[in-house]
């Protein structure tokens, strides 16, 4: 972390931060229980051991005022027909908002409030995408071959609750259906505080 303003490169094709001060690494057995289809995940872990995606982050202060950033990386696979994703989050504080960039492959982002409403929206080099506060949110990469990568920034002050997501799911996925991605239910969703 620096006390003075310090740019630093974007270099396709990979778009690695020419400096950052933490890598991320999120394996396969990081998403125990995200997946739809867990004999398939079982099936795939038992072989290697994957990566799904990495994240390189500019660090700074975690304070309002500040802005966090960085780049996601989402290599391309599937475990089952559900392809890699990002393990998805809220924000700790749920009134902060998160902006990506897309700068190469061709996904979706996830999202849903804490009350049940949801979005996807398609991620395709060039698009901007504003995550509005209290939307949880998940990358899925959905291209056969490319990476899925963004820049992303939010305030420093927000925070990541995995918790929730990892407990109950997202209310929509994204699988192949007759070699397209399709959004569905999640059958195993349920509202939060629901019986």
């Amino acid at each position: 972390m620096t006390d003075v303003p310090v740019p630093f490169e974007l270099v396709p094709p990979n778009f690695v931060p020419s400096r950052f001060d933490n890598h991320i690494q999120r394996r396969l057995s990081n998403m125990q229980g995200q997946y739809l289809d867990q004999q398939a995940y079982h099936s795939l872990l038992a072989e290697e051991d994957r990566l799904l995606y990495q994240v390189y982050e500019l660090k700074r202060p975690e304070l309002a005022g500040e802005l966090l950033h960085g780049i996601s990386i989402v290599h391309p696979g599937k475990v089952g027909r559900e392809y890699y994703m990002t393990k998805g989050h809220f924000h700790t504080e749920l009134d902060t908002g998160e902006v990506y960039y897309i700068l190469k492959g061709h996904g979706f982002m996830v999202m849903e409030t804490p009350e049940g409403s949801w979005a996807v929206e398609e991620l395709c080099p060039g698009r901007v995408l504003y995550v509005l506060p209290r939307w949880a949110h998940r990358s899925v990469n959905v291209d056969p071959q490319e990476d899925l990568v963004m820049f992303f920034v939010y305030p420093g002050h927000a925070g990541h609750d995995y918790g929730t997501i990892e407990e109950q799911g997202f209310r929509k996925l994204v699988l192949e259906q007759g070699g397209q991605p399709a959004i569905m239910d999640n059958p195993r969703w349920s509202l939060p505080g629901a019986p």
